[in-house]
């Protein structure tokens, strides 16, 4: 199926935006209606995932990820654990990049 029609065409969660750091995790309701790509994010969501760990197994680009993640989550059926702080000017603290970069050297 195209990437574009997992989200109806949408680049953006009609609720909130994730950061690309967000974490999430499934909550106890699992409807039995859901399309698979979601079926497969609660899947992956018993415990915390990420959303770039998301849009790999589904093979999509995070952004996807982060539209289908936004709905679960506005639905009821994910809980978003909030990114670290962020600086004044927005972006991560150095902690955060140390953590990340210590993360990525263990893959």
């Amino acid at each position: 199926m195209p990437v574009f029609a997992v989200t109806g065409g949408r680049t953006r969660s009609t609720g909130r935006d994730l950061p690309v750091e967000s974490l999430v995790t499934a909550t106890d309701q699992r409807p039995d209606d859901l399309q698979k790509e979601y079926r497969m994010i609660l899947d992956a969501a018993v415990a915390p995932v990420s959303l770039v760990e998301i849009g790999a197994a589904l093979r999509v680009p995070v952004g996807v990820a982060r539209v289908l993640v936004g709905d679960l989550a506005d639905a009821g059926y994910l809980v978003v654990h909030a990114p670290a702080p962020r600086d004044a000017a927005g972006n991560p603290t150095p902690a955060v990049l140390t953590r990340l970069l210590a993360g990525l050297r263990a893959r």
